[in-house]
């Protein structure tokens, strides 16, 4: 097809989302709209799944009739629905399947479920233009993998977080430093007024020859740094939530700056045609941690690009770029036994970092 109309759906965790993409040699986004739900869940320091699965199924229908209206565009001028299917909180992707199948049920237009990591993942494509193969770091809420794109569906992970994503890290540190959520603009936001060099935190698996990283053992020494500081008694003060959140960030950025130059090794030995390293996922909003990034990539003479912040965090154009990318490259479509999928590593021959189980790999 010369001209592609895609609607997509986006429900993994607590944004509800639906975009309609339009691909004609170009891409081009006809609308994004974005439900969040922060409010329904500042009262409890975190996304609540059962609060998020059914606010999703209340404002779906709302979203993708928004959706269609600002893109100017009726059911019946599209080409295909595609919609997050895996992996995410499971009450939240299956609210979003059931939408996308009643939908393709009623007009009879092709289903493309989509790995929401995919869609992060390709999103560098979409912003702009990057040629397979290309590094990608996906750095977001709950994932944090370097992965070599080769196409739309084929991608090499060369090392990711054995235990919590960096969004996961930040979060949780926030809420012990009493900062609100989410937790990564509140502690970039502290951190500015903060001395990054007062508490000596940890850089885990820095030295380490591989790609793997570790955020788990720093959230807690920045819990006993915390302490150290309320042990004499003592109340925990702007200046000192300010330096923890200071010293944080800069461990962070440092591990995932030194993952990147090994990353770039690694990709940098395929000789690919037009070397390019994207970040994506909701981390990446991160002006200091992008920067650093940035500064690997110039290192290696390798062209860096970031898509801007309203595609890095959950969004459904991302969604519907995955589905074009899919219909383009002759993938089939999905059928109305379409199911939602909690657990879906990009890189399915890859040993699961974190496991595995009856529900398969979960990253």
């Amino acid at each position: 097809m010369s001209t592609l109309t895609v609607l997509g759906i986006e429900s993994s965790c607590d944004d509800t989302a639906a975009a309609v993409l339009r691909w004609d040699g170009a891409a081009h986004v006809l609308s994004s709209e974005v439900s969040g739900q922060t409010d329904l869940h500042a009262a409890f320091g975190g996304v609540v799944p059962e609060i998020a699965a059914r606010a999703h199924a209340e404002r779906l229908d709302l979203m993708v009739e928004l959706a269609l209206q600002n893109a100017d565009v009726a059911l019946d001028g599209l080409d295909a629905i595609a919609v997050t299917s895996g992996p995410g909180l499971i009450g939240g992707v299956v609210s979003g399947v059931m939408c996308a199948k009643g939908l393709s049920a009623a007009t009879g237009l092709p289903l493309l479920g989509i790995n929401h990591l995919a869609g992060h993942a390709l999103t560098p494509r979409l912003t702009d233009a990057l040629a397979f193969p290309y590094l990608l770091l996906l750095v977001s809420g709950g994932h944090c993998q370097f992965l070599i794109a080769h196409g739309p569906d084929s991608f090499e992970r060369l090392g990711g977080t054995i235990d919590d994503a960096p969004g996961e890290a930040f979060d949780k540190s926030a809420r012990l430093l009493g900062l609100p959520q989410p937790g990564g603009p509140s502690i970039e936001q502290a951190a500015l007024q903060g001395n990054e060099d007062r508490f000596a935190l940890p850089r885990p698996l820095l030295r380490e020859a591989h790609c793997d990283m570790s955020f788990s053992g720093l959230k807690t020494a920045l819990l006993r740094a915390r302490d150290s500081v309320l042990q004499d008694g003592s109340r925990l003060m702007r200046e000192d939530v300010n330096d923890l959140a200071a010293g944080f960030q800069a461990a962070i950025r440092d591990v995932l700056a030194a993952k990147t130059s090994r990353a770039l090794q690694a990709y940098l030995a395929l000789s690919p045609s037009e070397p390019a390293f994207a970040v994506a996922g909701g981390v990446a909003a991160n002006d200091v941690l992008r920067a650093a990034l940035a500064s690997e990539a110039e290192k290696a003479g390798v062209r860096f690009t970031a898509p801007p912040l309203a595609l890095c965090t959950d969004n459904a154009a991302m969604i519907a770029w995955a589905g074009i990318e899919l219909l383009r490259s002759g993938a089939p479509a999905d059928d109305l036994t379409l199911s939602a999928r909690p657990r879906w590593p990009l890189d399915r021959a890859a040993t699961p970092m974190l496991g595995s189980g009856k529900k398969g790999a979960k990253a």
